[in-house]
């Protein structure tokens, strides 16, 4: 019996290991066949992470001593875990491998050993300043071809040319010109390129909050949010769908990373989604549209929160409070429509008797809560720095885990879970390396202002013209891209365009943000709605449009609080902002009832129009069409009424 068990789990994970593959680049690494190769890397990987982790402690080194060190890091792990290309072995490291990784270490051996002087001749690079330039631009572009393949290199290499040739473009978009030196000078050795805000957000904030999710992970927390989740919902109508939704979005937040949450606990939701009724397509769509909701749920955002706050110069609770409530609305959406769609097909929950327990589970796990909650603490209340507060939620995550036998690490346990954060760490550091050259040569040339020109342009300084544009921008630049990469990029180019609308800061940013996050469920290439039909066995382009279908309350709140920012909690009154956050939770349903066609029974066409056109009107922050908004509520509640009291008869 125990074999049996341990195989389906092997088989599970054989499954998982295929898909994750197959959707998400970044998961493709190496298994090392060479013993002494192996370990060494474990305990590199090791290593790194105590790096990481103490000098958030004690300090960091100065700041390009500290940027090159984490990039060489992590461009040393790349060359050694991902294999240059499919046909590569995947159990051996190449000569090749040992070059680039040794290219790696010599550029951040160069900046330590000559660090004065480095720094002083910045403006007037000399040859070797230009040659190790060049180094590290060629192994961070090899780099991140290796893990995400080829959209962020061919869009970094666009943006070198333009940084090369723009002096001969026409129109807005020509610049002054700048030569290789000058290129160089600014992407390797200016804190704008490679080293810049990205790489230092990488090297600090994202890198200690995947070590507190690794650490969390391995001492059950997964297994905690699954099993109380199944507890409080699981007996409810289409239980298994509110469970997909309420344990991805907690994974995600911590995760950051939509297709690797898809897979983990899409195994498990998905396949009983099914079992109670509901279609391949939604049951993978749920678990889509609740994984990527991950990346916008406080408090961490998948790391993007801090990336945020670096970029707008404010306090990581401004981001948080700001997130909340427009997060709250997406899954409010998503949970409206599972339950419609439960209420429609009339789908049943698991039973009871075949659920864990609240009082078992909390007895059990819930102990693993006070890291979080110390966490939000940490964050919110007591003042200390966002680096020091991620350093000490992890020495009590892991002081809290020894309490409970089921909970305990080992020492192995520990080392594991230090490995795998740095590991988990490499893919997200080296876009945030790549995405360093776009913003380097963004800030040289002045491109991202000749950008938000030509989309006010092209919107004819129309605001809902403009938003519209700026969604399609960033929906096309965060294809295929993992969400930090994409709100760098999307931020650097899109977001000016509403700032110079007049658009506060915070709602910009957000905006592109939520679009950047959303070409991750949206076709034609939706990598976390597509991984998921991998795991449904349902139709990938279905499933996809599906997840739109799902999200669609999504799709509309960032228009809600770029009009009506009291969503954002930017200067409104505690009255008012209740009165648009209830306002906003009834327009939030009518969109959930449109989409669905059902509200307490089967509506219409021209209905489901009047719901969607009333759903509008209360999410914006009037009350005389918020009044218009509740009467055409009122209509067709009235209208259902007396067509379900007519066939009752």
């Amino acid at each position: 019996m125990a074999n049996s068990l341990d195989n389906k789990n092997i088989a599970i994970e054989d499954k998982q290991t295929e898909i994750l593959e197959k959707f998400d680049k970044e998961s493709k690494t190496r298994k090392l066949e060479n013993k002494n190769l192996a370990k060494f890397i474990y305990w590199t990987a090791i290593i790194i992470a105590l790096y990481h982790f103490t000098t958030s402690f004690i300090g960091y080194p100065a700041t390009h001593k500290h940027r090159s060190l984490h990039v060489a890091m992590m461009l040393f792990m790349t060359f050694f875990l991902y294999p240059a290309t499919n046909k590569s072995s995947r159990k051996k490291a190449t000569w090749y491998d040992v070059v680039f990784a040794l290219m790696s270490v010599a550029v951040a051996a160069y900046v330590w050993f000559d660090y004065e002087n480095f720094i002083n001749r910045m403006g007037m690079p000399n040859t070797m300043d230009i040659i190790m330039g060049t180094m590290l631009i060629i192994t961070v572009l090899e780099a991140s071809r290796r893990i995400s393949g080829w959209p962020l290199v061919i869009l970094s290499l666009l943006f070198i040319l333009y940084g090369l040739f723009g002096k001969d473009m026409p129109g807005i978009f020509t610049h002054r010109g700048y030569n290789w030196t000058k290129l160089v000078n600014h992407i390797f050795i200016n804190t704008e390129g490679i080293y810049g805000t990205s790489v230092n957000v990488a090297a600090s904030y994202i890198f200690l909050f995947i070590l507190f999710g690794s650490v969390m992970n391995k001492s059950g927390m997964g297994q905690f949010f699954n099993d109380i989740a199944l507890a409080l919902a699981g007996h409810t109508k289409g239980g298994p769908a509110k469970v997909a939704v309420i344990a991805s979005g907690f994974l995600g937040s911590i995760n950051g990373s939509a297709v690797a949450n898809v897979v983990t606990t899409g195994a498990f939701t998905i396949p009983l989604m099914k079992k109670t009724g509901y279609s391949k397509e939604f049951a993978g769509s749920v678990e889509a549209t609740a994984s990527v909701g991950g990346q916008l749920l406080p408090p961490i955002m998948g790391a993007a929160a801090f990336i945020m706050a670096e970029m707008l110069g404010v306090k990581y609770g401004v981001i948080v409070v700001s997130a909340a409530i427009p997060a709250l609305l997406y899954y409010f959406g998503i949970m409206v429509q599972v339950q419609l769609r439960a209420n429609k097909n009339n789908l049943i929950g698991v039973p009871k008797e075949e659920l864990p327990k609240v009082s078992d589970v909390m007895k059990t796990r819930g102990h693993l809560i006070i890291p979080i909650i110390f966490l939000l603490y940490m964050l919110l209340f007591s003042g200390k720095t966002v680096i020091f507060s991620a350093f000490l939620t992890i020495v009590v995550t892991i002081a809290i885990s020894m309490m409970k036998k089921e909970t305990r690490m080992s020492m192995k346990d520990l080392m594991d879970a230090f490995e795998e954060g740095t590991r988990s760490t490499v893919s997200v550091a080296v876009a945030c390396a790549v995405v360093g050259i776009i913003i380097g040569v963004v800030s040289l040339t002045g491109f991202g202002l000749n950008m938000a020109n030509a989309i006010i342009l092209l919107g004819k300084s129309n605001l809902m013209a403009t938003l519209v544009l700026t969604m399609v921008t960033c929906m096309i630049l965060g294809m295929g891209l993992p969400s930090i990469p994409a709100y760098l990029i999307t931020a650097t180019m899109a977001a000016p365009a509403l700032i110079q609308l007049g658009v506060p800061d915070i709602a910009a940013h957000m905006f592109v943000f939520y679009y950047a996050m959303f070409a991750n469920l949206t076709p034609p290439v939706a990598l976390a709605s597509f991984a998921a039909a991998g795991i449904s066995g349902g139709d990938p382009m279905k499933t996809g449009l599906q997840s739109v279908k799902l999200a669609l309350a999504g799709f509309i709140v960032p228009y809600m609080f770029v009009y009506n920012t009291s969503l954002l909690l930017i200067d409104t009154t505690p009255m008012i902002a209740i009165r648009v956050i209830i306002t906003s939770m009834i327009g939030v349903f009518m969109i959930g009832a449109s989409a669905e066609g059902y509200l307490n029974g089967k509506i219409n066409f021209v209905l489901r129009i009047a719901a969607f056109a009333g759903s509008l009107l209360l999410i914006t922050e009037n009350v005389y069409q918020d009044i218009i908004g509740f009467a055409i509520l009122a209509v067709i509640i009235a209208i259902q009424k007396y067509k379900n009291n007519k066939s009752a008869k």
